[in-house]
This record gives C-alpha cells, structure tokens and sequence, in this order.
C-alpha cells in the first residue's frame, strides 16, 4: 500500500492541471487514468478549443478567465508547447440575443476591449462570414482557441517533471473514508492519501452519484470541411474564431484553418447534440449528421462546406444550469471535485488546475467559486468527516 498527499483521478484537462499545481508545491500527487495521456474518449480532444473574455454566460466567469490567460502563457513558457493562439473573435446574433447581448454584458461591467460591429461591417473585415441584415457582433480581440491535446500533454509533462506518479491504463474501482484520509482502490492496488481530487468527465453520473447532481451526458460532433476555394480566405490572420446565436437560440462556433492547407475548417453546433455514456458513445459521423452542417453552415458561411474532411465527437457533461460544479465534496472534506462544464470549460482549465490545488491544500481557494458550489443542486447535504 502506497502512502501520497494527494490522488488525482482523471488526467484529462482538469485533472492534468491539478497534477500539475500539486506537484508543482511539493505534493506528493499519485495520478490515475483509465486511458493514455491526451486521449480521445472524453472531453479534451478534437485539435482546439474556443477562449475568450467577453463570457456570455455570466460576468462572474471573468475573473477567472483573467487568471486563466496569464496561466496559459505560464504552462507555454514552461513547457515549450504551443497552447494557446489569440485570433480574436466574433459574438454573432441578434442584438437581443444571448451571444451578443450577455457578451456584451460582461465585456461593459469588466471593461474588456471590445468593438460592436454591424452586419456590413462585419462582412467587411470578415468575407467569410455572412451574417443577415437584423445581425450584429461583439468583436474581442483577445479571443482565439486553445489546443486541448497539447494543453493536456504540456501538464502531464510539468507534473512528471515535479515529481507527480502518473499512472496510465489504471482506472479508480472505488474509494472510501480512511482515516483522516482516503483509499483508492484500482485493478492493480490499493492506494493511500491524505486528499482525493476526482475530474471525471463525463464519467461523472458514476463516480459522483452521491453529489445530487443530475449530470446530463450529451454527445457531440465536431466536423472539418476544406472549403471552397482553399483554406487561404481562413488563415488564422484573416479569420476569427465565432459564436453564432440563430434566431432561434440554436448555436455553432468554429475556427480559422488551423492545421495547414490540407486541413480544413473546423466547425460544430452547441448543445445539439443526444443523450449518451460514456461505454455507449456513437464514434461514427452519419452522413444525415453532415448533412444538416452543410445546410446549416452554408448559409451563414458559403465557402466553408466544400468538402467534408473528417468529423469526431466528444462529450459534454451537462449540469441543470449549465454552470460548473467546483468544490469540496459536502460529504467528505478529503475529497474535492470538478466535473460538469457543460461544453464551455475547458478555456478555464489552467485556473481550475489551481483552484483545486487550493481546495485539496488549504480547503479554501482566493478565486470566486461560489456559483459552483454542488448544494444548489442537493442543499441538504451535511458535511462528514
């Protein structure tokens, strides 16, 4: 039986950083991975991931989003990696819309640079895009993708190099209270720890039943066309990265051509996606699936579906409100969770590596946290030690 400080379950994005940070302050870290490194079974993959400050989903985001930047360039200067590009970004939609709207919220009360562009104004500097004459955009300068393959990768690297036990191919079986501590048991052994993380994916709804959450697994499709005409009208220093808000409130974002001439464009809806598990996850792309993106985007963006390249879903663990779920766990104050971004988290993942640092260390982090808090879900849940 080994004896560590912390274990960290799960080594996608949130559980990377975690490692990281911990072994970063001298942690004793075992971390645990039912997968590789940078796999492609949950939530961190795909090539790119939209960021950006202007958040519409709620100004109390922004804070953190600061944080997260700075820590971005951090995990890039340290690692060598190549983890996040600014290319800035368009909020696309009705003035009235959500996207625009509560962008537009967030970028005023945080005094956040920002530009609102009609829609011939927005043709104008963006040929690509063709929005209707009721549009308008919020332009950030400051948005761009991040990369969740190399982010992942960049950390896993840091937190080897502090020392970190990272073992891959080992999932969590169960764990339970062990004194003033935990024990996780896996296939292979049986491990001991003052403090537990757990950043289970989409794996949530089972390792975090008793948290009172209704997670909802949804899958997701993410699909790259070579577009008409070739990639040049796409290059990052020509195209944004965008949300775009129907009139409807359906969603889709997408990206400049990222990946070279042959790469293609990459495009998805937001939240359109079923109900699924993880052991049940569709991976095949079905042609009706392609079919309703061409449609879609062929008329908000002409040139894009030229030719279907390849599509790959992932999964979003969705909470009832569609805010993340970050906390000590209110039934044992040796376990700390993160789970349930909602497709709109992984942006946040060096801060969140951070803040769980300080949950497992110190049992209080700096950064305001309180929107995350699980009991607003389940508020009746008591503390037990």
């Amino acid at each position: 039986m080994s004896a560590y400080d912390v274990i960290v379950v799960g080594l996608g994005g949130m559980g990377s950083a975690a490692a990281r940070q911990l072994a970063a302050r001298g942690q004793r870290v075992l971390g645990l991975e039912k997968y590789g490194p940078a796999h492609d079974r949950g939530a961190s993959h795909g090539g790119s991931r939209v960021t950006r400050q202007s958040y519409f989903e709620g100004p109390e985001y922004v804070p953190l989003l600061l944080r997260a930047y700075d820590l971005f360039d951090q995990l890039a200067a340290d690692s060598g990696r190549d983890v996040l590009t600014l290319t800035g970004g368009v909020m696309i939609g009705r003035p009235e819309s959500r996207t625009v709207a509560g962008s537009r919220a967030s970028a005023e009360q945080w005094g956040l640079e920002h530009e609102i562009l009609d829609a011939k104004e927005l043709r104008r500097r963006f040929p690509t895009l063709a929005p209707r004459p009721d549009e308008i955009a919020l332009f950030e300068t400051k948005a761009g993708f991040v990369r969740p393959e190399a982010t992942v990768a960049a950390n896993l690297q840091l937190a080897t190099r502090h020392g970190a036990d990272l073992r891959f191919g080992e999932p969590m079986t169960s764990w339970e209270p062990a004194g003033d501590g935990v024990r996780v048991t896996t296939g292979r052994g049986s491990y001991t720890a003052g403090q537990l993380v757990i950043t289970p994916g989409p794996w949530a709804p089972e390792l975090l039943a008793d948290l009172g959450v209704e997670f909802r697994i949804e899958r997701q499709v993410q699909y790259w066309f070579q577009p008409r005409g070739g990639v040049e009208p796409f290059r990052p220093d020509r195209h944004p990265i965008y949300i775009w808000e129907d009139e409807r409130g359906g969603q889709i974002y997408g990206f400049p051509a990222i990946d070279g001439p042959e790469g293609g464009a990459k495009i998805a809806f937001f939240r359109r996606g079923g109900p699924t598990t993880p052991d049940d996850l569709d991976t095949e792309v079905h042609e009706d699936e392609i079919a309703e993106m061409v449609d879609y985007c062929g008329r908000r963006l002409p040139d894009l579906p030229g030719r279907f390249l390849r599509g790959e879903p992932c999964m979003y663990s969705n909470t009832p409100d569609e805010h993340f779920v970050i906390a000590r766990h209110p039934a044992h104050e040796s376990v700390t969770v993160a789970c349930g971004f909602s497709g709109h988290g992984f942006k946040f993942v060096t801060v969140v590596g951070e803040i769980l640092a300080d949950l497992a260390t110190g049992g209080a982090t700096v950064h305001p946290i309180s929107l995350f808090d699980p009991r607003r879900f389940a508020p009746t849940v008591e503390q037990h030690r």
